[in-house]
């Protein structure tokens, strides 16, 4: 397969409608927010595990596809197999411990070998440097946090259960009723946490000169964007019914090295409100307005004008 031979960066808009789309465990699930801003966060972590899990649903059991972090998983159990690989006959590596490459060139085939099997590690990288020593490899592409282009006001929703975890529960319940006594008929309560509607923006980069040492090939491109684009399909639940990829705005460089800074191509993706069909600039003033309930309360607008020498505009979704 061929490596990529340009460099990319993309800008990422995703919503969600009345759901939760990153809970904060230091927080008790509550939506991440900038507590200076109140600007809603989605970790770079939370979005990989979704481009992970549609790769792993969309090319099981496919050569040079499979998933290095997948829940569960026993990670040098993954490096074990790379040994196995390399050292055949080697009884030890069955049972050994700890495992660490003889010299240079077997450490290189090493992470050459988890390049080629795993797409999450020749996109991302990987630490697997951990007892069973695979190294350490530097992904091509990295993912920032998204921000919500608004403020959000994260709302708490209590809910009931109707049904009782055991029979003794369900007696105390049964004469709680008839002695009138609320508390104990009261059922057991949890909580929910969702943000009614926010429109988040993510930025990635891709380096066409680490792809070369990963081997992330232009078919593994591919299927980036269309798990960027794909991903929330196959991610609905209960705390996250309604997210969807909107726009992928990708920037295209005419070489490995870039023809552009990405910031400078970033500022030309520009996100207001929709205000009676006018793009209203996200300000101060926003205020005055309704709260944004859906995708199209917002404008996206590209500048193309005097786009650098040998940057293309592509647009997704």
């Amino acid at each position: 397969m061929t490596v990529i031979a340009n460099r990319y960066d993309f800008v990422l808009l995703f919503d969600v409608a009345k759901g939760n789309p990153n809970g904060d465990p230091d927080a008790g699930n509550l939506p991440r927010l900038d507590p200076e801003t109140n600007h809603g966060l989605v970790s770079d972590v939370s979005l990989k595990r979704k481009v992970r899990n549609y790769v792993e649903l969309a090319k099981a059991g496919v050569e040079g596809h499979h998933i290095y972090v997948e829940e569960g998983a026993i990670l040098n159990e993954k490096h074990r197999q790379a040994y196995k690989a390399l050292r055949p006959g080697a009884a030890k590596v069955e049972k050994e411990p700890k495992l660490n490459p003889k010299d240079d060139a077997e450490a290189k085939a090493i992470r050459d070998f988890m390049c080629g099997n795993f797409f999450d590690v020749r996109t991302f990288g990987a630490v697997m440097s951990t007892g069973i020593n695979a190294g350490q490899v530097r992904g091509p592409v990295q993912m920032t946090f998204a921000n919500s282009v608004e403020p959000i006001m994260p709302q708490e929703i209590s809910i009931t259960r109707m049904a009782a975890t055991n029979e003794a529960e369900k007696k105390q319940r049964a004469e709680g009723s008839e002695a009138g006594n609320e508390r104990v008929d009261n059922r057991t309560m949890g909580r929910k946490y969702i943000v009614p509607y926010a429109l988040y923006r993510a930025h990635g980069f891709i380096s066409a000169k680490l792809a070369e040492r990963t081997g992330f090939s232009e078919a593994d491109l591919d299927l980036l964007f269309e798990a960027l684009g794909a991903m929330f399909e196959h991610d609905h639940s209960a705390a996250r019914g309604e997210m969807a990829t909107r726009k992928l705005v990708i920037f295209k460089h005419g070489n490995a090295m870039g023809n552009a800074p990405a910031h400078a191509l970033f500022d030309r993706v520009a996100i207001g409100r929709n205000i009676d069909g006018q793009f209203r600039a996200i300000d101060r003033n926003i205020d005055n307005y309704p709260p944004a309930r859906a995708f199209s309360d917002y404008t996206v607008t590209i500048n193309r004008d005097n786009l650098p020498d040998g940057v293309e505009v592509i647009e997704r979704c």
